[in-house]
């Protein structure tokens, strides 16, 4: 089995959409039903690598349809939901961190190995109160104090740099990065996203005809995805690593036209590694 992983790095808010719903939040983003965390659904990222792929490629050229699919035929590449690796989170006491936790950082370690593409390293969780992170101290996130647990995150920050296709981003990774307890992690997967009122306003009159609740995934977060060839189709991850080549970058989820959905896109793959 051939695959790769793609790092996806938010460069706008995202909004891969959950439909509506009757709850204050009128449009959420998809959310993994166990862990509560946001998702990019692995059949919107493949309909946006697809599109991709018929803007560099023309919509009529078969490769289209041999990777992608046709209608009544499978392509050639799987293409798993895009996963949460790190959020940003506010803080009250500097510049904003990049949050993970240790399952999270297990669940890429899993992943990477069925692509066979392993990672070094374990960790374990801090205790309640306490995150990891290189620097002494207490933090305040969101509105939670923390206490900082002093530890060695180099492998870590080596593990996810990976996923991280800018180098500006990679050098200040170390001093953003921290490790939240697992519970915690989950509630700002939860409750931190942003939250944004939109709105329809009569032409005539200037009033509201229509006032909703958006969520979005914030920028600068980070997912990543696996992309399997499926038997026959090894030269096919090529072809897509191709397509960033030039321009690492994709949209991917809804409001393309207010400008969200933009992810700067990195590879990690035995079939070459460019960020």
């Amino acid at each position: 089995m051939k695959a790769a992983l793609i790092g996806l790095l938010a460069e706008t808010s995202l909004h891969p959409g959950a439909g509506a719903t009757s709850g204050v939040i009128d449009l959420p983003v998809a959310r993994e039903v166990v862990t509560g965390y946001p998702v990019i659904p692995g059949s919107s990222l493949k309909g946006a690598l697809r599109e991709r792929a018929e803007e560099e490629w023309g919509n009529k050229d078969p490769k289209v349809e041999a990777i992608f699919g046709a209608p009544d035929s499978a392509g050639g590449l799987a293409v798993t939901d895009a996963r949460l690796l790190l959020l940003p989170v506010r803080s009250l006491t500097g510049h904003f961190k990049w949050a993970t936790c240790a399952y999270v950082l297990e669940r890429l370690q899993r992943d990477g190995m069925l692509a066979g593409l392993p990672f070094s390293g374990s960790l374990t969780a801090p205790s309640p109160g306490h995150v990891m992170a290189g620097a002494p101290g207490t933090l305040y996130l969101e509105e939670v104090s923390f206490t900082v647990a002093v530890a060695d995150l180099s492998v870590v920050v080596a593990t996810v740099s990976s996923m991280i296709p800018h180098h500006s981003v990679r050098s200040r990774l170390g001093e953003q990065l921290l490790v939240c307890p697992d519970d915690d992690f989950a509630y700002f997967a939860r409750y931190a996203l942003q939250v944004s009122a939109r709105n329809v306003l009569n032409d005539d009159t200037k009033t509201s005809e229509n006032l909703w609740y958006e969520e979005t995934i914030p920028p600068d977060t980070l997912l990543y995805a696996l992309l399997v060839a499926r038997p026959g189709g090894e030269g096919m991850l090529d072809e897509v690593r191709e397509l960033f080549a030039r321009r690492p970058y994709l949209q991917v989820g809804g409001n393309e036209t207010v400008g969200q959905g933009w992810c700067a896109v990195a590879w990690y793959g035995d079939g070459g590694k460019w960020r």
